[in-house]
């Protein structure tokens, strides 16, 4: 430890102070300097009150999709954008929001139970017993039934569980899972258990992963109390994501709509969400092995997987199918200079319940930075690129407003969109930014100008600090050697999806976490008591993440050039590469090494002969993929990155010719999408990011190459890495084509 803590010191000790401030990307000396007196009074403005304030207002009343408390969110918000100089309008588009009109749960054997479903309100808690507006808990676009079956414990409910079930002889044809909450997105979990013939599904909190087990629950600390449950949607946004009656298209007043039951992104089977003080009867009462060591959660019970018959549960579900309207607040500041780029900045505004985390306090966050800016146009500034913030709204049940919004604007946001920046929710901690690798070294950059508000320090040297302590090895050694922290690359999960992995713009989402607790997501208590109590108390990373956000926003507006740089993109597609590549080895070896075991016998030596244990079949063996194209792809991006980089700096160009070179710029992220989309899901065209199809947040790198391989699809898995080979080859020649415009050939 006291060579890190020594290696540690030696980093922090290295900040630049302010006044020897190397110019900032994409613009000159001079223009740094103005940006950054810019930025001073952008600063100087902000105040946490107002964060306060907006958060008690907007968290007052339950606000989900249709709700009149939404509607009046966004009606207000749109006023605030008006008085700060903004044009304001707000756009509804009208979408398939089912609300729950039965829910039951019950266990009918080895004895009775019935679910309480239900949510206490609290003393503690102002908001928590506004029942007669609350949602229930419950999964949007879960499938109408009335099913009773024997019940099956099956982990977190990703295809490796079933593996592990079926070795143990257990199928789940004909029957209810049940699976705890993590380990993928909801929405795989009753995806995968229909795909293996369960009739139901039933997902629940277990206490291990954010309750008790993790630390005092509430009111007494954040975690999630017995009764909480965590609502959230279902649908299918792996194959699309936005309404699920009109894919591709706005949801417009006269869009053509497919019927509900053609609508192939609503979940097959019923779903339900339950505490783990409705699901503790249930699984206590499980026979059958006792499950793998990794599955066991933090309840008083010895888990179980069930799959005997001596529990048997029915799920009823009923759904009003309704068709709700959901309100986006679209706010612009016209460029002066470049009026047809356009820098976009979105949060959004809906929520489960009351939402105070889960999206206000990102939403307040965007909403103060919009007020600063607009008190710098008052003093007669105005950025050169357009400024365009957005309130999202019908986030929650899947991206639906952002979704529909970019599908009506498409062409329009192809030919204006630059660069869209995301928040959602925002606690207190570090700072976490995921987004496109061309924008990595700009986005390094705005964090190291600005100040920690707990330490003194900036931003990017905390997050480097908990990276030092807390990574692998791998990770700490990466940290100490390179100029730039890495960001994340982007799955699904927000607002960010539509722009970057269906239009191609280059996008960034970022937010504080990591000291904030948790435990009230998608609960009744997120509620402005629990946030002010466990949260950003005081508001102070609110500030500051408008302070990043802000300076991201003004900085792409303003710059002489836009701030794009390709040696980290390419450095992180040649990881990938190599991932990929390493991937199919690995898998080589160790299905030769587990078909020996299977056919020597070992593997069933191995086992208990008194417990059940079924010899999974021997697997084809993996062939040796030719990777070629994507090596020789990769070798051409990284040498169009260094020819781009040593073209020299093109400030010194014309503004056509600089207004030329943006264009060029901005528009390469373009051309890593593919009209023909991902393989089974066109509306993913990005093709070195995407949610996974059996991930749904979490994010697959070079997806169709990837997980061809992970599918052990061996033509198709040759067939995308000759696809994503030209598509690298396309962006190099942009890259190529932007080097070639500042040399002035």
């Amino acid at each position: 430890m006291k060579t890190i803590t020594v290696l540690l010191l030696a980093i922090l000790s290295v900040s630049v102070p302010a006044q020897t401030a190397p110019p900032l990307m994409g613009f000159s000396a001079e223009s740094s300097a103005r940006q950054r007196e810019l930025e001073s009074k952008f600063d100087s403005v902000l105040k946490a009150d107002n964060l306060r304030d907006w958060m008690k207002r907007l968290s007052a009343r339950p606000h989900h999709v249709g709700s009149e408390h939404g509607k009046a969110n966004a009606e207000f918000m749109a006023s605030l954008f008006r008085s700060w100089g903004y044009d304001t309008r707000i756009e509804r588009f009208d979408i398939l929001f089912p609300t729950p009109k039965t829910r039951l749960l019950e266990m009918t054997a080895p004895e009775k139970f019935t679910a309480k479903l239900a949510e206490p309100a609290l003393e503690e808690d102002a908001t928590s017993g506004q029942k007669s507006e609350q949602l229930p808990s419950y999964n949007a676009y879960s499938a109408d039934g009335d099913v009773s079956g024997d019940l099956v414990f099956v982990n977190y409910g990703i295809p490796d569980d079933y593996e592990e079930l079926e070795k143990l002889g257990i199928d789940v044809k004909g029957k209810i899972v049940i699976a705890k909450y993590g380990g993928s997105w909801r929405g795989i979990k009753p995806k995968v258990a229909a795909e293996k013939g369960a009739i139901g599904c039933i997902i629940y909190s277990d206490p291990r992963d954010d309750g008790y087990f993790q630390g005092d629950v509430y009111p007494k600390g954040a975690y999630r109390r017995e009764d909480g449950v965590q609502r959230g949607s279902v649908q299918g946004m792996p194959l699309y994501p936005g309404d699920p009656l009109t894919p591709g298209v706005g949801a417009v007043a006269d869009a053509k709509r497919l019927k509900v039951e053609e609508a192939p992104t609503i979940m097959k089977i019923p779903v339900l969400p339950i505490s783990y003080s409705d699901a503790l009867p249930l699984l206590k009462n499980l026979e059958g092995p006792v499950a793998p060591p990794s599955w066991r959660g933090g309840l008083p019970v010895t888990y179980h997987t069930g799959g005997t018959g001596n529990v048997k549960v029915r799920l009823k579900l009923e759904f009003n199918w309704d068709i709700k309207p959901a309100y986006n607040v679209i706010a612009m500041m016209k460029g002066a200079e470049l009026p047809d780029q356009w820098i976009m900045r979105g949060n959004h505004h809906d929520a489960w319940v009351n939402g105070a985390a889960d999206p206000i306090s990102g939403m307040v966050a965007l909403l103060e930075e919009a007020r600063a800016v607009g008190e710098l146009a008052k003093t007669g500034w105005k950025p050169k690129r357009t400024i365009v913030y957005a309130a999202w709204d019908a986030e929650e049940p899947g991206l639906i407003g952002s979704v529909e919004w970019v599908e009506t604007h498409a062409e329009e946001l192809r030919k204006k969109l630059a660069v869209y920046i995301n928040t959602d929710s925002n606690g207190r901690g570090f700072l976490g930014v995921g987004g496109s690798h061309t924008l990595e070294k700009f986005v390094n950059q705005v964090a190291k100008d600005v100040p920690d508000p707990q330490l003194k320090m900036s931003v990017w040297e905390r997050r480097k600090a908990a990276l030092m302590v807390n990574g692998n090895a791998e990770t700490r050694k990466e940290v100490a050697s390179r100029a730039d922290l890495r960001i994340d690359a982007l799955g699904s999960g927000s607002d960010y999806t539509p722009f970057l992995q269906h239009l191609g713009v280059a996008s960034l989402n970022m937010g504080f976490g990591g000291e904030s607790g948790g435990g009230s997501y998608h609960s009744a208590y997120d509620s402005f008591d629990h946030y002010t109590r466990f949260g950003d108390t005081d508001f102070a990373y609110g500030v500051t993440l408008a302070k990043v956000a802000g300076r991201t926003t003004l900085r792409l507006a303003n710059a002489d050039v836009l701030p794009f740089e390709f040696g980290n993109f390419a450095d992180t597609v040649g990881q990938y590469v190599k991932e990929v590549t390493k991937l199919a080895d690995s898998m080589r070896e160790e299905t030769k090494y587990m078909n020996r075991l299977i056919e020597s016998g070992a593997l069933k030596a191995a086992e208990d002969p008194r417990e059940t244990f079924v010899v999974p079949k021997p697997k084809v063996e993996v062939p040796y993929l030719n990777f070629a194209p994507l090596q020789n792809a990769l070798s051409k991006l990284e040498e169009s990155a260094k020819r781009y980089e040593a073209a020299g700096r093109p400030l010194t160009l014309s503004p056509s010719v600089r207004a030329s070179l943006d264009e060029i710029l901005f528009r390469s992220e373009r051309s890593l999408t593919s009209s023909s989309g991902l393989p089974g899901r066109d509306w993913f065209r990005h093709q070195i990011y995407a949610p996974g199809f059996y991930t749904g947040y979490g994010v697959k790198t070079l997806p169709g190459v990837r997980e061809a391989i992970e599918q052990r699809d061996w033509k198709l898995a040759a067939e995308q890495i000759e696809k994503v080979a030209k598509v690298i080859e396309s962006f190099a020649a942009e890259i190529e084509r932007a080097s070639s415009m500042v040399n002035g050939q």
